[in-house]
């Protein structure tokens, strides 16, 4: 239970976190497509994970602005160990997650925002568009399920992480900082899902979804060794019930991309 005065120590602000590697062609879109939101409560915590590039110079370039705050990971620690960087220096009621080359729409955080007080939750996601490398949508729009739980979540690909909030008046750090495996974030939702948590889809296009060459979600083999191990190595889910949910989460993955 969580204690009366963490709840009345709460706010409403979001502390949105973004590891940052190496990103200097789309950092300063993503930096302004969360200082543009229309939501003005805002805590936008950058984590640069010791890039090697103009990176940190161009975030830096938004300062004083006294929403953004970088940090910096002397040693690097991946996409796990930047997010839980900034999950540990994060003082908002909710916590946001977007990747270094994903946009916004405008108004994503406060249609999100209210879609969690409407709906009482603790994990929310939202719909998303993929986009090319400038930024720009395709057209093709995932669309998600009003809720989905531990058993369904197996079988599917629709929770992306640059739409994920947590509401942390519900939640408690620990739940939310992410294993060092591949495809962590996956991990992290399952985590929070097998606890008995639900998960609220709010099925609006609200996120870009930036397709860059060098994504990592761009090598499809890697994609499926990932999954794979995830299954038998985090989940510990015997051999046939993984295959099964291996078969259905590979004809989703193809079909939100035809």
């Amino acid at each position: 239970m969580h204690s009366l005065w963490k709840r009345m120590a709460m706010n409403s602000k979001v502390s949105v976190i973004v590891p940052v590697y190496n990103v200097e062609d789309y950092i300063a879109d993503t930096v302004k497509s969360v200082l543009d939101q229309s939501y003005t409560d805002v805590e936008l915590i950058l984590v640069d994970d010791s890039s090697d590039d103009r990176s940190a110079d161009i975030i830096r370039s938004f300062l004083p602005d006294e929403r953004l705050k970088l940090l910096t990971n002397v040693n690097k620690k991946g996409a796990a160990g930047a997010r839980n960087t900034g999950i540990a220096s994060a003082s908002g009621r909710y916590i946001a997650f977007l990747d270094s080359d994903d946009l916004w729409k405008k108004d994503k955080l406060s249609k999100q925002t209210g879609f969690m007080k409407q709906k009482d939750a603790a994990f929310s996601f939202t719909g998303y568009e993929f986009a090319n490398e400038r930024g720009e949508g395709l057209g093709k729009v995932v669309k998600v399920p009003g809720t989905i739980t531990y058993s369904q979540a197996l079988k599917n690909t629709t929770i992306f992480t640059s739409t994920v909030m947590f509401d942390m008046e519900k939640l408690d750090k620990d739940d939310i900082m992410m294993p060092y495996v591949k495809s962590e974030d996956t991990a992290t939702w399952w985590k929070v899902l097998k606890s008995g948590i639900k998960g609220y889809g709010l099925d609006e296009n609200l996120t870009l979804y930036r397709r860059t060459a060098s994504s990592l979600s761009s090598n499809k083999i890697e994609a499926l060794r990932r999954i794979w191990n995830l299954y038998r190595n985090v989940e510990h889910l015997n051999i046939i019930y993984s295959a099964f949910c291996f078969c259905a989460w590979a004809v989703r993955a193809v079909a939100r991309r035809v």
